[in-house]
């Protein structure tokens, strides 16, 4: 589902005439994987770009403290995991926000992550096959399918009616 919002996703945004950023909140919520998020909004704009990578970094962030709460619940003595980019994406924020403001240095690194990212959206799309898919069932494909229509619908519905925005209102 991410390969076809890659390709799908900027289309529709075009259909609708979804501003930067309504498509870059959009892409963020909507798009599963976060290098997908990023391939997709890069195809619409630097602006749909910035605040799909924003929102969807930010998102991922919830991550950590749901993991600790988890290993707490659990109380389990298995390794706690956090997904590296989550560290990559913290270290980012501490240096973009304390850091000198260099605007070339900000552009090198903006080139930087977007190549990394798109590495990393290389790497994952040549994993999809044949057998990949049939060693999945046809119900939890059909059961995917489903759901990243109906949150991709309800997503763009929210954004498109006001109820889901930047300003942070909902």
């Amino acid at each position: 589902m991410n390969s076809i919002a890659l390709f799908v996703f900027p289309v529709i945004g075009r259909a609708l005439g979804l501003s930067q950023s309504q498509f870059g909140l959009w892409s963020a919520l909507a798009i599963h994987d976060t290098s997908s998020v990023v391939g997709a909004a890069s195809r619409y704009g630097t602006e749909a770009l910035i605040i799909a990578t924003t929102v969807k970094l930010a998102r991922a962030l919830w991550i950590v403290p749901l993991v600790f709460f988890t290993a707490v619940v659990k109380r389990g003595k298995s390794k706690l995991a956090i997904p590296w980019f989550i560290l990559f994406f913290f270290f980012a924020a501490v240096i973009n926000t304390y850091g000198p403001q260099d605007a070339a240095l900000s552009q090198k690194f903006f080139t930087l992550g977007k190549l990394g990212l798109t590495a990393t959206l290389f790497l994952i799309g040549t994993s999809i096959s044949k057998n990949t898919l049939k060693e999945v069932g046809w119900r939890p494909l059909a059961q995917g399918v489903l759901l990243w229509l109906a949150v991709g619908s309800l997503s763009l519905y929210f954004i498109r009616i006001g109820w889901i925005s930047l300003s942070g209102t909902f």
